[in-house]
């Protein structure tokens, strides 16, 4: 790949860099990456028959980059005084490459990893002050019973840190599922002597998320909240927030810094519990009884 097609290719990640992208307005991006050498003179159509999208799926791409629309993005990318190059447009195979991404290196899945790894370092220095979490730990772990929200795209992380608190703490009851029962089920935590939430608020942030936390600040709970970034549209200023950031470089966000985050949570919430030694070697003692676990 040639030094222009580098510099390009770097110029289009820093347009894209801050902006919240859809999983189809993403493959559009990856695309005007990996061609960026032809990305400024490729029509519509041609960049969305390229990246497998819609038409209007462009569109609306641009839009959400800020510009009035495509033909406003294609100039902004051509710059001043920029000719267009012979036979330019899909067929002219510029800038095609071998999706290695150039400046960055690798090709798109190891910097995807690459960028894993930034966001665990980032919360490796963020953990410097371990105090945050250890509240939080003591907080969650005197909550009886202890709620655990997360939905959709974070549903994962609170049924994974569920699964394992449930085994040291005495009653965890997870929702992982909105609609109309959700308020219920907050409701009945509450009336049962919950004193605290877990929340896990990942991008994209469902309205009902936001909604519901707004029912357990009202019914007096104590939020804490594991979320992408402090400005995250649920992250109320009341709450304890522990920020864990995430990756955007793939079509669907990568999170393993919010998982490992929930572990290490978990690992405060035992700190502070003085039963979850005995708990967890009750639960080995009759897991071996069961043979529940593969030798």
């Amino acid at each position: 790949m040639s030094e222009a097609s580098v510099s390009a290719g770097a110029r289009l990640r820093e347009l894209f860099a801050g902006h919240r992208l859809t999983p189809a307005q993403r493959r559009i991006a990856h695309c005007m990456v990996e061609r960026a050498g032809e990305a400024p003179y490729l029509s519509s159509v041609e960049l969305a028959r390229l990246a497998g999208v819609s038409q209007p799926s462009v569109t609306r791409f641009a839009v959400a980059l800020g510009f009035d629309g495509y033909p406003a993005l294609r100039r902004a990318l051509r710059g001043p005084q920029r000719p267009e190059p012979a036979g330019g447009g899909a067929g002219t195979g510029a800038g095609d490459g071998d999706g290695t991404g150039a400046d960055a290196g690798g090709n798109l899945y190891q910097r995807a990893v690459a960028a894993e790894i930034a966001n665990l370092r980032q919360l490796a220095d963020t953990l410097a002050d371990p105090a945050p979490v250890a509240r939080a730990g003591r907080l969650l772990a005197a909550s009886r019973p202890l709620p655990v929200l997360g939905l959709r795209a974070a549903a994962a992380q609170a049924r994974g840190f569920a699964y394992f608190a449930a085994k040291v703490h005495p009653e965890v009851r997870l929702l992982d599922e909105g609609g109309s029962m959700l308020a219920d089920r907050l409701d009945a935590a509450v009336a049962a002597g919950a004193s605290a939430l877990l929340c896990f608020a990942l991008p994209r942030h469902p309205r009902e998320t936001a909604q519901a936390l707004e029912l357990a600040r009202a019914a007096g709970l104590r939020v804490v909240t594991v979320a992408d970034s402090p400005f995250a549209p649920v992250v109320h200023p009341d709450d304890l927030l522990l920020p864990a950031p995430v990756s955007t470089l793939l079509a669907f966000d990568t999170v393993c810094a919010p998982m490992l985050l929930g572990r290490v949570l978990l690992e405060a919430m035992c700190d502070a519990l003085p039963q979850a030694p005995a708990r967890l070697e009750a639960f080995d003692a009759r897991a071996a009884e069961r043979a529940l676990f593969l030798e």
